[in-house]
């Protein structure tokens, strides 16, 4: 499993993939959460780019390696091999075009074939400051959500709204996860027979002379 060898030190290190139709403003969140930039001019990613940042979780340091992925049908063979080293996705629609939500099933399917079967997910309707043009209802998306246990937030890249909540919480989840999991196999590890040994004491019977400490097999 690619989360439990992940937690190394003080450090975990996560790979995030931002996946979802093109010009829904994967790469706007990505600028926003990593250097606290917008551009209306943002042009259609090619293949793959990658930002990182870290942040903190319980006194931990999390890095995470985000990779925007082209929403072009012609590099999906490109992007998709991106999402088998990865710990958790967003999976990013515009609330304005209800097309792009249409899509977020194909894309979770993809997802769930590529991926690691353990990956952290949440579905987030972007674009929130045009909420007088939404085409897809916050209720409806919630509900699509919790259907397929995804976490799920609205967000504007253009005014940062809950962009740093998203990435936070989705990092968070991971990093608790990789935590259990490592908790989990620490236990397993301390119930090996080599690791649980116990001394059994016998205490001599009355037909023996009494020793002056018990025996110890």
């Amino acid at each position: 499993m690619i989360l439990s060898s992940l937690l190394l030190h003080c450090q975990l290190l996560t790979q995030l993939v931002l996946i979802g139709d093109s010009g829904v403003g994967k790469s706007n969140l990505l600028s926003r959460f990593t250097r606290n930039e917008f551009n209306l001019e943002s042009k259609s990613t090619i293949g793959v780019e990658f930002a990182t940042r870290s942040i903190q979780v319980d006194g931990k340091t999390v890095k995470a390696q985000i990779w925007d992925t082209a929403g072009q049908e012609r590099y999906r063979a490109i992007t998709s091999a991106y999402y088998r080293g990865a710990v958790g996705a967003l999976l990013v629609y515009d609330i304005a075009k209800h097309l792009t939500y249409e899509n977020v099933e194909r894309w979770l399917k993809e997802l769930r074939d590529h991926a690691d079967s353990n990956i952290v997910i949440m579905l987030v309707g972007n674009k929130s400051d045009l909420r007088h043009l939404r085409a897809v209802p916050t209720d409806e998306a919630r509900t699509f959500a919790e259907k397929n246990g995804l976490s799920f937030l609205e967000t504007s890249a253009l005014d940062s709204t809950n962009v740093e909540t998203s990435f936070q919480t989705i990092l968070t989840e991971i990093y608790r996860i990789v935590s259990q999991k490592q908790m989990s196999d620490r236990r397993d590890n301390d119930m090996s027979p080599s690791n649980n040994v116990v001394n059994i004491q016998v205490q001599p019977t009355e037909n023996k002379p009494k020793m002056q400490c018990c025996q110890s097999i």
